[in-house]
């Protein structure tokens, strides 16, 4: 255990164990991961890691959610154009930071939880649909706008250069992937 300052208990236990976590899974991966490693990292005892955490799968879904949710912010700039190309360019920033590389490893990996994995981007995309929702009530967008359609068209070229051709992701693809998904948007394709 660190020989720090006993952090008690609460949210800044619950903090450091899920920033061990993330950390944990950067530089060792998933099947390499350990609760043991995680509250040493934390300066925790791992009971206090099992007593918050059914099992490691349940640790590991914990800190990816919190993740996405703390890194991947909904923008609400009053432009769907804007809006768009913030939550993409967020994504990018996202994946190319320690915590989006741990939780593309997991995803990644055969040993994976995939329900509790998967649960972070659908929970992600759910809460992204009011961008589209702003949008058509501003008249921005057809009504009848299939909001998830729009958000799964705005990431989908980013996770593909990503995870299938490894291509390098920056700003420009962000800018271009929210071209896309409001150009069809805007065409009426996903209503």
């Amino acid at each position: 255990m660190s020989s720090a300052a006993p952090l008690g208990r609460g949210p800044k236990v619950r903090a450091a164990v899920l920033a061990a976590t993330v950390e944990e899974l950067s530089e060792h991966g998933y099947a390499a991961f350990t609760v043991e490693n995680v509250a040493q990292r934390a300066g925790v005892h791992k009971t206090t890691v099992y007593r918050r955490w059914a099992d490691r799968d349940a640790l590991i879904a914990d800190a990816l959610a919190e993740s996405v949710e703390a890194e991947i912010p909904i923008p609400e700039t009053g432009s769907i154009e804007d809006d768009l190309r913030a939550l993409a360019r967020g994504l990018v920033a996202w994946i190319g930071s320690p915590s989006g590389r741990a939780v593309l490893a997991v995803m990644l990996s055969n040993a994976a939880p995939p329900d509790r994995t998967r649960h972070a981007f659908r929970d992600r995309i759910r809460k992204a649909l009011p961008v589209a929702t702003r949008a058509v009530e501003r008249g921005e967008l057809p009504a009848g706008t299939n909001p998830v359609e729009l958000i799964k068209t705005l990431v989908a070229p980013i996770y593909f250069r990503v995870l299938v051709t490894r291509e390098p992701v920056n700003d420009s693809t962000a800018d271009a992937a929210a071209a896309v998904a409001l150009t069809a948007a805007r065409a009426g394709l996903f209503g």
